[in-house]
């Protein structure tokens, strides 16, 4: 692709490196930004240096926030006892757009994936264990994605928790194998969080 400006070839380099984004593409949101005015690209330029600078993890379940502990965590309604482990907070997103649980989550931050050199240790596995062992968790569930390295991952954490002798559910697979929650429909993924299955249970099919 012929530039006839530098700086235009930097933008649209940048931008082509976000995924799901070509150089086609990147090349249109750049011309689209170069039409707005210069308070919106500045207010947009803004916006992502303090998402950058001044987004937190929560420190208990290591989901996206802008607090030290986020709000589904603080939220007085929520019920402590059930946690719902996922792989980033797209699942979270995706859970909640459900309305379907009103338990809090656990964000492993990614899944074991020997192929890719994330083993347990590069996860939220370690903080998750002491939640489950601090006696207030009645019961865990996975909602990891039906892939290879979910099973894993569900494999893995399995065996952690055992000792705990906690209740470890999955949700239904209504999910075909190899799909991934945040691309699953909110009835779909609603209903498998109501239909969860005992995770021995699920070993068994």
């Amino acid at each position: 692709m012929n530039f006839s400006s530098k700086l235009l070839e930097e933008a649209v380099h940048e931008f082509a490196k976000l995924p799901g984004i070509g150089q086609k593409t990147a090349l249109r949101l750049v011309l689209h930004l170069l039409k707005k005015e210069q308070e919106e690209v500045n207010h947009f330029g803004q916006t992502l240096i303090r998402l950058k600078q001044e987004i937190k993890h929560c420190s208990i379940c290591h989901n996206i926030s802008d607090q030290t502990v986020c709000s589904i965590c603080m939220a007085p309604k929520r019920d402590k006892t059930l946690i719902c482990v996922v792989e980033d907070a797209r699942d979270v997103m995706a859970i909640e757009n459900t309305n379907q649980f009103f338990g809090v989550y656990h964000v492993l931050g990614g899944l074991i994936s020997p192929m890719n050199g994330i083993g347990p240790a590069d996860l939220f596995i370690d903080s998750l264990v002491k939640r489950v062992e601090s006696g207030e968790v009645k019961e865990v569930i996975m909602a990891l994605s039906a892939t290879m390295e979910g099973d894993t991952t569900l494999f893995y954490l399995h065996k952690r928790l055992q000792p705990s002798a906690v209740p470890l559910s999955t949700i239904a697979r209504g999910i075909a194998f190899g799909g991934e929650l945040e691309y699953a429909d909110e009835v779909t993924l609603g209903r498998s969080i109501i239909t969860r299955v005992p995770y021995t249970h699920s070993m068994i099919k």
